[in-house]
């Protein structure tokens, strides 16, 4: 038996005749990559129009109809199946590349937006060369709790955020609900007398105006996440915005949610890893640190990491925040009361002043050596 490998198939002329043979193949297979990559080139002009239009990117119809075409026109020692399998796999990989394309050519995947990387709420930069503490209460409940909390927020070295909830969305109908637009008030005076710049949760579009009115930062709740005409409208709107994971949402689904803000034409947004809830009870959520440097390798947006609502717990704030702060996050966000065992929700996963004052000791707030060294209060 002759063999397909040199002059072991009997003679030289028998290698030559069959390296004729192969060479029309040769060219052949260079002029059919040559025509895959110009209908690349046409697809990814395809996909791009449609994005421009708003139409889906896979066409099921168009795809049948091209492979039951090209099958019945088949003429040769291919067969229909043949011919069907081969562009079936070439139609997904069409798909793939336009996928990619559509992938980076979201405005939330670009560095090249204003202010590279930062966002300015008030005189603090998030995405600077500082971690900024996002502090205050789970819910405003009253001026005078407000005013009990925000001098210790001042007083705390480095940027600084006051929150505090006016509109509270909570897992019970009967839990309260937040003071409202009396609470707006509150936040904007107090945030006012103390030279402080101020964030909170927006819930609707109805209320967004007045929330804009009052707060500098506007916060997308965990479980608004999803709501694209509320995260539309705060692209319009264009005040900086706070967006929170949801509590069972991917990364990939984070971004998409930002993009809708971002696509809008506000640039100033800010993620936030708040947790995710898994079967793990011994905290209330599980932080996933890993979300930091990968959502900063994916974006070019700042990073932030509530703290209070990922732990649901006071006794590991400090070395998880050291590890959120060593992952390269932006800022912390910790929720702080005067008297937390008196407070109206979420009382056992806030801090009272005290607690706050030993934390930015620890943190080494103003200064890295005690987050590097790992030093204690």
């Amino acid at each position: 038996m002759k063999h397909d490998h040199g002059d072991e198939c009997g003679s030289t002329a028998c290698t030559k005749r069959l390296s004729a043979l192969r060479e029309p193949i040769d060219a052949i297979d260079r002029q059919i990559v040559a025509q895959l990559q110009e209908r690349a080139r046409l697809v990814l002009q395809i996909g791009a129009f449609k994005r421009e239009h708003g139409l889906e990117g896979r066409d099921p119809e168009r795809e049948n109809e091209i492979l039951h075409k090209l099958g019945d026109a088949c003429e040769g020692p291919l067969e229909a199946s043949h011919v069907r399998e081969i562009y079936t796999a070439i139609l997904r990989t069409s798909l793939g590349i336009q996928e990619a394309a559509a992938d980076r050519s979201l405005r939330v995947k670009q560095r090249n937006r204003p202010g590279n990387g930062s966002v300015r709420v008030g005189s603090v930069i998030i995405g600077g060369s500082a971690p900024v503490m996002f502090v205050g209460p789970c819910s405003i409940e009253s001026p005078e709790q407000m005013e009990r909390i925000a001098p210790a927020v001042a007083r705390l070295p480095g940027p600084k955020i006051l929150r505090g909830g006016a509109f509270k969305p909570r897992t019970s109908p009967y839990a309260f609900q937040g003071l409202r637009h009396a609470g707006l008030d509150i936040l904007h005076q107090t945030a006012t007398r103390h030279g402080l710049a101020s964030v909170t949760e927006v819930l609707d579009v109805a209320t967004l105006d007045a929330v804009a009115a009052s707060a500098d930062m506007l916060q997308v709740g965990a479980r608004n996440m999803y709501n694209t005409e509320l995260l539309k409208a705060l692209g319009r709107q264009g005040k900086p915005v706070l967006l929170k994971r949801g509590f069972m949402s991917t990364l990939e689904e984070l971004m998409l949610a930002a993009e809708y803000i971002l696509a809008e034409g506000n640039d100033a947004v800010v993620l936030c890893e708040r947790g995710i809830r898994t079967f793990e009870r011994a905290t209330r959520n599980t932080l996933d640190i890993s979300a930091v440097p990968l959502l900063k390798n994916e974006t070019g947006l700042p990073v932030i990491v509530d703290l209070s609502h990922a732990l649901g717990r006071r006794d590991i704030l400090v070395p998880c925040a050291r590890a959120a702060l060593a992952a390269g996050a932006d800022g912390l966000m910790v929720e702080v009361h005067d008297q937390p065992e008196q407070a109206l929700s979420d009382g056992f996963q806030q801090i009272d002043l005290a607690e706050l004052e030993r934390l930015g000791l620890a943190l080494g707030l103003g200064g890295t050596a005690a987050v590097m060294t790992g030093a204690t209060p």
